[in-house]
């Protein structure tokens, strides 16, 4: 799948928060509500191996569940089954998408149309961010990964390329949900990173919340 017209018009949907997919990056993820299990039965069917991944949005307790309007699409490429019937998965990031009408039908698992022509760049090679400079991002990474009581195999950090570092950076953090979804929005992989700092630097700022510690 070289361009976007290449992609499907209906995928389905695994709405997970706090889980954001990015183009070439890998997700693994565990399979074990029975509609989920369906779902992906039917993706592994389909020629494309294509689902996508899309954040609910954080709503009022009682309010009516949405999602949020950008996601990402990921190829199924990795699957085993366990003993007791669930799968282990990993997917890998094919393009952002901005979701649209949500297709009716008897399958147990949510279909909607999608359109991924905003987002032609994804489908290309790695993206480069020229701006990068290495030395201070590694500082403040340093800075805010003791801060937060993280851990991380730092050799293969330092060796990552900058899409592989950004991206997996914006996946990992334990940011909240609408800034996961600003880190996926970002438009280029320069603005990614540079939300990314914004955020570090305020988490180092502001001291870890209970939820980034969980």
């Amino acid at each position: 799948m070289t361009k976007t017209t290449d992609l499907p018009l209906i995928i389905p949907i695994f709405p997970l928060p706090g889980a954001v997919l990015f183009p070439r990056a890998r997700m693994p993820l565990h399979i074990f509500e029975p509609r989920y299990l369906a779902m992906i039965d039917d993706v592994m069917k389909s020629p494309h191996r294509l689902m996508g991944m899309v954040q609910p949005r954080d709503v009022p307790k009682g309010a009516e569940a949405r999602l949020q309007s950008i996601g990402c699409a990921g190829r199924l490429t990795g699957f085993s089954e366990t003993e007791d019937g669930r799968y282990m998965i990993t997917v890998t990031g094919a393009s952002r998408f901005r979701l649209g009408t949500e297709v009716e039908g008897f399958a147990p698992y949510r279909r909607f149309n999608v359109d991924f022509s905003p987002f032609g760049r994804d489908l290309g090679a790695e993206e480069q961010d020229q701006a990068f400079a290495r030395g201070p991002f590694w500082a403040l990474l340093k800075r805010y990964f003791k801060t937060m009581n993280l851990a991380s195999d730092w050799q293969n950090m330092e060796e990552a390329e900058p899409e592989l570092l950004i991206n997996a950076l914006s996946m990992l953090c334990p940011f909240p949900n609408e800034e996961k979804q600003a880190l996926l929005e970002a438009p280029s992989l320069a603005n990614r990173r540079e939300t990314l700092v914004t955020l570090m630097e305020f988490s180092l700022h502001t001291g870890p919340t209970d939820d980034q510690m969980q």
